[in-house]
């Protein structure tokens, strides 16, 4: 299937890390009729109010990419939180779509619904087949419940609602904040500041062995735009390279890019997390998509963003819409 470049799409979460990537790659292919909303016109845990926006709008696809998300301390600071808004804006926008007859829609999970020490890499099926990662199982039980949501719709309805399970993601518009950024995006700030300020250490929480894969999100959102024209089953499907770094040698890395006079210090008082979750991509690769951009370049495009945008740091972390 291909979607029509008039065809409505609503991507939510467009001014995020994620839904601003999807946007921009529906523009790069000649879309013209991309819809979105700002949280100030539409609080996505509203259903009344998102039952309105629907019927008002009648999108035919929807990239459903807003979420509350953040790093270990975000996720061990506000689990209520995180738990509430990500099963919220799930629940209204999947209902309002069906309602409306929303032709297609693909629902972005998160690699951490898998069990923390599931075996790798890391196959869909492994989803429920073990205790999740303690750190951030509230948002992980709210993503799981998405994924189950859609395949609920599918079999009462015949919504044609599919889900993708990205890996950790990187890029332009990430989250930069100290206190809710996610690893790498957190990595760069430090060294940039560090590099600013002429201080030759660098603190990285853990022990630097937790291992982790990184896929730029222009990647995914290429990958997004991929999975609605040719993907419609009932599983979800992992998004990744198939590659994984220790957190010491992704440190190293950003510190060649930014900063190679610093030395590491880790704190291994502070948690590791995940001890590894390295996604099996092999179905996502038998239909044809592979990740094209370097780790390296990535980085560095990134922190050409970074250094380039008007005070990324000061940034709040990711709104729970758009």
């Amino acid at each position: 299937m291909s979607i029509d470049p008039d065809a409505k799409v609503f991507v939510t979460g467009h001014r995020g890390l994620v839904g601003s990537a999807v946007v921009r790659a529906l523009q790069r292919r000649g879309h013209r009729a991309i819809v979105a909303a700002t949280r100030s016109e539409l609080d996505l845990r509203d259903q009344a109010a998102v039952d309105r926006w629907f019927d008002a709008n009648r999108p035919q696809f929807v990239v459903h990419a807003a979420g509350t998300v953040g790093g270990i301390a975000a996720n061990a600071a506000r689990p209520a939180e995180f738990l509430y808004d990500n099963v919220m804006l799930h629940a209204t926008v999947l209902r309002a779509a069906w309602r409306t007859g929303v032709g297609k829609l693909l629902y972005l999970g998160s690699s951490c619904i898998y069990p923390r020490d599931c075996p790798q890499p890391i196959r869909e099926d492994a989803m429920l087949t073990g205790p999740l990662e303690r750190t951030n199982d509230a948002y992980a039980i709210a993503k799981i419940s998405g994924v189950i949501a859609c395949q609920a719709y599918r079999r009462q309805y015949g919504c044609r609602f599919i889900s993708a399970m990205p890996t950790n993601l990187y890029g332009p518009h990430d989250n930069f904040d100290l206190e809710s950024a996610h690893m790498l995006p957190a990595l760069i700030r430090k060294f940039h500041e560090a590099r600013q300020a002429g201080r030759r250490e660098v603190t990285i929480w853990g022990t630097g062995a937790a291992r982790r894969e990184l896929l730029h999100v222009d990647d995914l959102a290429d990958a997004c735009l991929f999975l609605l024209e040719r993907y419609d089953e009932e599983p979800p499907i992992n998004v990744g390279t198939g590659e994984d770094l220790t957190v010491r040698e992704i440190a190293n890395l950003v510190r060649e890019i930014i900063h190679p006079e610093a030395n590491l210090t880790f704190d291994p008082s502070r948690p590791d997390g995940t001890p590894k979750k390295q996604l099996d991509v092999t179905r996502l690769h038998n239909l044809g998509w592979r990740h094209r951009i370097d780790l390296r370049d990535g980085i560095e495009q990134t922190y050409r963003w970074y250094t380039h945008s008007p005070n990324p740091e000061s940034r709040p972390p990711n709104p729970p819409d758009p």
